[in-house]
C-alpha cells in the first residue's frame, strides 16, 4: 500500500524533534511493504541542518513553504491508499489539512497524526472554533505519539471515529552503544530545544541542580540557548545533530529527560530521548510523569525525580558502576519490548483492520 505522509521534516532534526520517531516508524513500515512517500515544508532552515540524506526506505519530497507549493504536494495525496497528516509540520498546518483532505480518494485511510496530543487536546477544549473540530469528523484514524488513556478518551469525546497511541521506541540502527567521546564528558547532560512549554522545567530540572553542584560539570545541548542565562558550570554546546546522539548519551555519567509541561501533566508520553538514551546504554535520570513504569522500571532501568532537589541528589551520589548497570538494564529493556519494529508491527495490524472492516462492510 502507498502511504503519502505530511510531516514536518524527516530529513532534518533541526528544531524538530519529531525527525527520529518519523524515520524509526516509517523506516519499519517500509520493511513491511509499504511505498512510502514524506512531503515535508523547506521551512526553519531545516534544509540546511540536514541530519540524514534521502534514504532508500522512503521518497521525501522537499516542498516550498508556499500556498502554492503547498497545493502541489497536497494534490498528491490522490496517489496514495494511505493519507497521513502529522501536526506541527510549521507551514499553514490548518491549510495544509484541509488540503490534505480534499485531496484524498474517498477509499482511501485518512490519518492525523498528533506527535503533541496534549498539547493539540489543550487547543481544542480552549477553542470551540478550532478546524481540528469539524476535521475530525472527515478522518478515519488518529493516531498519537503518546498520552495513554486519557488522550484516547479526549479524542474519541471530541469525535474521533479511533484513536490509538503509537509511542516513542529505539531504532538500534541508529541508536546504539558506541566508545565515549571526551567532548561529551560531564556528570549531568540535557539534550533539548529551548521551548516556551519546558523552559520553566529545565530551570527546575536542570539548572537549579547546577546551581546546587558547583563542583560538578553539566553539558546542554539543544537551540534557543544561547541568550539564556547559564551558571558557570553549565557548558552549551548548541544544536547537537543525530549522528552525535551516541555519544552524547553513552558519555556523561547521567542524561536528563525533561518532558514539556503538557506532556508532563498529562503522563504516558515518553520522549524520544528516553528511549535513544537506553538504546546507547545510557543512565536515565527523567522528571516524573504517570505511566514510567509502562516503559522502564524505576530504580532498576531508569532514575526517577520529583524535582530539581531528586535530580541534585541523585547526580551527587550516583557512582559510575550503578550508573552503568541502569544503561545496561534499561538497553536491555527497550530492546526486548521497545524498538520501532515492534511499534511498526502494531501501526500495520491497525491500517490492515481498518480496510477490512470496510470491505466487510462494503460487501453487506
Amino acid at each position: 500500500m502507498k502511504i503519502a505522509f505530511y510531516g514536518s521534516s524527516l530529513l532534518s532534526s533541526y528544531w524538530n524533534g519529531a525527525a527520529t520517531y518519523y524515520r524509526g516508524l516509517l523506516k519499519a513500515l517500509s520493511r513491511r511493504g509499504y511505498d512510502i512517500v514524506f512531503y515535508e515544508p523547506d521551512a526553519f532552515d531545516r534544509q540546511k541542518h540536514r541530519d540524514i540524506e534521502p534514504p532508500d526506505w522512503c521518497n521525501v519530497v522537499v516542498y516550498e513553504a508556499t500556498p502554492d507549493g503547498l497545493i502541489e504536494v497536497a494534490s498528491r495525496a490522490a496517489q496514495a491508499d494511505i493519507v497521513v497528516k502529522a501536526s506541527g509540520v510549521g507551514y499553514e498546518d490548518e491549510a495544509l489539512l484541509r488540503a490534505v483532505l480534499d485531496h484524498a480518494r474517498s477509499d482511501a485511510l485518512t490519518v492525523f497524526w498528533d506527535v503533541d496530543a496534549p498539547a493539540t487536546l489543550g487547543e481544542l477544549r480552549n477553542d470551540p472554533d478550532h478546524p481540528l473540530h469539524d476535521a475530525l469528523k472527515r478522518i478515519g484514524l488518529v493516531l498519537t505519539y503518546g498520552g495513554g488513556d486519557p488522550v484516547v478518551w479526549d479524542y474519541r469525546a471530541f469525535g474521533a471515529a479511533e484513536c490509538v497511541p503509537i509511542y516513542n521506541a529505539l531504532d538500534p540502527e541508529t541508536h546504539h552503544p558506541v566508545a565515549e567521546n571526551p567532548r561529551f564528558g560531564c556528570d549531568l547532560a540535557f539534550l533539548g530545544n529551548r521551548l516556551p512549554d519546558r523552559e520553566a522545567r529545565a530551570e527546575s530540572f536542570f539548572l537549579e541542580p547546577a546551581r546546587a553542584l558547583a563542583g560538578q560539570t553539566f553539558l546542554l545541548g539543544g537551540s534557543g540557548w544561547g541568550d539564556k542565562q547559564l551558571p558557570a558550570n553549565v557548558f552549551w554546546l548548541g544544536h547537537v545533530g543525530t549522528r552525535d546522539h551516541n555519544a552524547f548519551n553513552v558519555t556523561p555519567k547521567a542524561v536528563l529527560n525533561i518532558s514539556r509541561d503538557s506532556m508532563a501533566s498529562n503522563g504516558f508520553s515518553p520522549a524520544t530521548r528516553v528511549f535513544e538514551a537506553a538504546g546507547a546504554g545510557a543512565c536515565l535520570i527523567t522528571d516524573a510523569w504517570a505511566g514510567i513504569e509502562m516503559f522502564l522500571k524505576p530504580g532498576e532501568e531508569i532514575l526517577v525525580a520529583r524535582d530539581g532537589a531528586d535530580v541534585a541528589e541523585i547526580t551527587r551520589t550516583l557512582r559510575p558502576r550503578r550508573a552503568k548497570a541502569i544503561g545496561a538494564a534499561a538497553l536491555r529493556r527497550v530492546l526486548a519490548e521497545h524498538t520501532y519494529t515492534l511499534r511498526a508491527e502494531l501501526v500495520d495490524a491497525i491500517f490492515k483492520a481498518d480496510f477490512e472492516r470496510r470491505m466487510v462492510e462494503a460487501a453487506e
